[in-house]
């Protein structure tokens, strides 16, 4: 087997391409079929259970993260970046043939169940085949699957759905699995991992706090994104009085610039040698950005309130790569698919948790008081980023 220093550069980086590849098609799978929800309720579905007819993938998702990860620790990567995106297409396919509610909600689960093999797989391809110095930046751009995927959703899901109907529609993220399966089969390559060594296949998070408080942190700092991302929409509209085309504009393209911050983080953290003390950095920057634009939300300041709106949601998302990629070195080669499994778990229920949350807290008291929680929550992770650790 080749070691990391042996590979050619053009395989890794076209294996880093498959894996954004992959992950983008598990975020076109779930979070682009809520886009049929336009659809759906046009053909006469009732929209509560549309709502949960969409949500499903998401479900399926969170409920197997760990698991997929557990095994990826046993099989490794490339069986698992076949496997799962072959479940997506089989689902999807399935689903688009299907005119029964309780059918096609228990495929789209089983989608998401797919869906969610690619997260921790795709992130231990990377952190196997690229060298500390250079793991950070592809890590980042690994983290750019999800915007990328939700743009891909956005555009082309409600535009088929709309031309040629719902089961069309269903089939886009279902083909992109197909294509991605078949790629990660003919190229992807497991990484080396060391035979043998009892220190690497004993359990990080036996007697160290280490990964469980990159976990914490990453949980809390969801929240300040998930605000951003959640109701940066409604507030340019209701409060700061833009048209919907104007605000959706904007907020695309904070989008775009988010995903470009991912990589920016990541290759900040291969300069100085570190995860956690970026990650630090990033958490204080979330703190202050959410906290001014409280601030100006409360004093209708809106000549500053949109350029802090914008550094929010470069800033709330740069933490992401940086804790993936230090939970997967810290984690080591035989738990580290597990440790991303936990990671995105924590994540995603709270991201789910956000909008309801959120919504009262902004019916009852404003924005400003939400942007102000999310600041605070934020505040909360900043004495739990762990002490700085060697990148191995």
């Amino acid at each position: 087997m080749a070691t990391v220093t042996q590979i050619h550069d053009v395989r890794r980086w076209s294996m880093l391409g498959l894996g954004v590849f992959a992950q983008s098609s598990s975020a076109v799978f779930v979070h682009g079929v809520p886009f049929l929800l336009p659809a759906l309720t046009a053909g006469g579905m009732p929209l509560a259970t549309a709502g949960l007819l969409v949500a499903m993938p998401t479900v399926g998702l969170v409920c197997t993260l760990i698991a997929w990860g557990y095994v990826v620790d046993r099989i490794g990567e490339r069986k698992v970046l076949v496997g799962g995106p072959v479940l997506m297409l089989v689902a999807g396919a399935a689903a688009s043939t299907t005119s029964n509610y309780v059918a096609l909600g228990a495929l789209l689960f089983v989608g998401g169940v797919g869906a969610a093999s690619t997260n921790g797989a795709s992130g231990r391809v990377i952190v196997g085949w690229f060298p500390p110095h250079r793991r950070g930046l592809a890590m980042g751009i690994r983290q750019t699957a999800q915007p990328l995927g939700v743009g891909v959703g956005a555009l082309a899901v409600p535009a088929v759905a709309a031309a040629h109907g719902v089961s069309a529609a269903i089939l886009v993220p279902a083909i992109m699995a197909g294509v991605a399966a078949i790629g990660c089969l003919i190229w992807i390559v497991d990484p080396p991992r060391p035979e043998g060594r009892a220190a690497d296949r004993a359990n990080p998070y036996r007697g160290d706090s280490t990964l469980w408080r990159i976990h914490a942190v990453s949980v809390l700092l969801c929240v300040p994104q998930g605000t951003v991302w959640t109701f940066a929409l409604l507030w340019l509209h209701r409060d700061v009085g833009w048209s919907l085309t104007a605000a959706g504009a904007l907020v695309t393209a904070t989008q775009i610039l988010g995903a470009l911050g991912r990589i920016g983080a990541g290759h900040w953290s291969d300069r100085v040698g570190s995860r956690l003390r970026p990650l630090r950095t990033v958490a204080i920057a979330a703190v202050l950005t959410m906290a001014g634009l409280a601030l100006t939300a409360w004093t209708q300041s809106w000549w500053a309130a949109i350029p802090l709106l914008v550094a929010a949601s470069v800033i709330t998302v740069a933490d992401n790569g940086l804790a993936f990629t230090a939970v997967a070195e810290i984690a080591g080669p035989y738990w580290s698919g597990r440790g991303l499994g936990i990671q995105n778990t924590g994540q995603n229920l709270a991201m789910a948790a956000i909008p309801p949350v959120f919504g009262v807290l902004i019916t009852v008291s404003g924005f400003a008081a939400a942007y102000l929680a999310a600041a605070v929550l934020a505040v909360a992770a900043i004495p739990l980023v762990p002490a700085d650790r060697r990148t191995e």
